[in-house]
């Protein structure tokens, strides 16, 4: 069955915000899932459908990737869809975002939270973006306090167990099939309180910490997009796995380029008598080492507009899906002043003008457009 537009599933805009998201996540899960539509066969692959559209629009790297390239994107993310899960697990995997369990399954004890994503931004030059590059970044990431161990309580002591939620992390209740279960607000779903806290952290378990890494620049990374690096945002705070960082890139203009995906287009101005004649002229384009110029051969009657495209001197893929094409467009430079003699010249050669355009728009050839779209698979 081809699949429906994740926006569409959950109702929100293609600009919609993650708040946004997950509220329309909860509204859905509460209203297909199964045990609250025993009648309908395909109450399963409904609420199967909404977790996977809340999977991947909330997840920053899956919405870029499905926003480029449709429901193949997430995949190249290692993201399979949750074909093969059960109701229970998934339900039990989004406890948290949901703040219910269905049923009475679900986490208990103490929740293991992972540690919070991180997020920032890196400006890279043209040329950067075109070949890759190593950058470094300077990131404070919060890191275990050496004064408690990362437990916020104060040298000596010990966090406590909560009496409000008796340990669990969380406090709920049940109407009917439904067992409402939200953060116990007394431990912030820890499960323990600490009564002294640390100095050092504030009671918090961990210190910011600044840290030098280097990022790997992909060769053809756009303006705007997004490179996840697992396991480099904050740390866990309950022995988790520590979160993800992302890193956003601001590509600088090169005026010597206009981008159009993986493909380049430039510029180059010639005299009237270069067009008329034909000439050689240096273009500038992307390799290794740069950005570099290649001679180019004009041909005679090169009309103002007329474009070459040069096949494979474009952006590399940034998914490694082979090279884009070079297109050179080609202006006509008229003077603004003439010389006595330069004038004289151009009177005798308006006499031949209006021949001459009568030949040249008979003889003139068809042009095909900037670049050879492939047909898509279907």
């Amino acid at each position: 069955m081809e699949k429906r537009c994740y926006y569409e599933v959950l109702g929100v805009s293609r600009q919609a915000e993650n708040g946004e998201i997950k509220k329309a996540f909860r509204r859905l899960a509460m209203e297909v899932h199964p045990d609250r539509n025993q009648s309908d066969p395909k109450a399963e692959d409904k609420f199967k459908e909404v977790a996977e559209a809340n999977e991947v629009l909330s997840d920053p790297e899956k919405r870029s990737l499905y926003d480029r390239f449709g429901h193949a994107g997430p995949r190249q993310a290692g993201f399979e869809g949750f074909s093969g899960m059960g109701v229970d697990d998934l339900m039990s995997q989004f406890a948290d975002i949901l703040g219910f369990n269905f049923g009475g399954f679900g986490r208990r004890g103490p929740q293991v939270q992972p540690g919070e994503d991180m997020q920032v931004v890196m400006a890279i030059s043209f040329v950067e973006a075109a070949r890759g590059c190593q950058k470094p970044l300077q990131i404070t990431r919060q890191n275990v306090c050496q004064g408690c161990k990362g437990t916020g309580a104060k040298a000596g002591t010990q966090p406590s167990q909560c009496s409000t939620c008796g340990g669990r992390g969380q406090v709920g209740t049940r109407r009917g099939i439904l067992t409402f279960r939200s953060e116990c607000p007394s431990c912030e779903g820890r499960g323990q309180v600490i009564r002294e806290r640390c100095e050092g952290c504030r009671g918090q378990g961990s210190v910011g910490k600044e840290e030098s890494m280097t990022i790997t620049v992909p060769p053809g990374i756009d303006d705007g997009q997004t490179l996840r690096v697992a396991g480099r945002g904050h740390p866990s705070p309950s022995g988790g796995p520590s979160g993800n960082l992302y890193v956003t890139f601001r590509v600088e203009a090169d005026a010597r380029f206009e981008r159009d995906g993986d493909h380049l287009i430039t510029e180059v101005s010639l005299s009237y008598s270069q067009a008329v004649l034909g000439t050689t002229v240096k273009v500038p384009a992307i390799n290794d080492d740069g950005v570099i110029t290649i001679d180019l051969e004009v041909p005679p009657g090169t009309q103002p507009g007329d474009v070459r495209v040069l096949r494979g001197k474009g952006l590399p893929n940034v998914h490694g899906r082979g090279v884009g094409d070079l297109a050179v467009r080609f202006t006509i430079a008229i003077p603004l002043t003439l010389t006595p003699d330069q004038r004289k010249l151009v009177e005798d050669l308006a006499k031949f003008d209006g021949q001459a355009l009568a030949t040249s728009c008979a003889e003139e050839p068809e042009r095909e457009g900037f670049f050879r779209r492939k047909k898509k698979k279907r």
